[in-house]
């Protein structure tokens, strides 16, 4: 049998499957220090089929030459959108 092993590049920031019509609620306030060799991946919003809920923020292993963009909501159309969060090459 014979194995086949391709490397899929990481899509740096994705639209993720979920259209509400209302705005998720304000993000929360997280406070939280300095880590070294991490950066903090801030919490925010999903959608849970009926009502939002938050997720926790997290700490991430730094990728050197690039920096980390949040998921958040954006108004499309007549609704909302989660775009994933993701790194995004400086």
């Amino acid at each position: 049998m014979l194995g086949v092993c391709t490397a899929v590049p990481v899509q740096a920031r994705t639209w993720v499957g979920v259209s509400i019509g209302f705005a998720p609620p304000p993000v929360r306030v997280e406070r939280v220090g300095i880590r070294a060799g991490y950066v903090w991946a801030p919490g925010y919003w999903r959608w849970s089929g009926s009502r939002h809920v938050w997720v926790g923020g997290r700490w991430l292993p730094a990728r050197p030459g690039y920096h980390y963009v949040g998921a958040h909501w954006v108004h499309w159309g007549h609704g909302w959108r989660l775009r994933g969060g993701g790194w995004v090459r400086r």
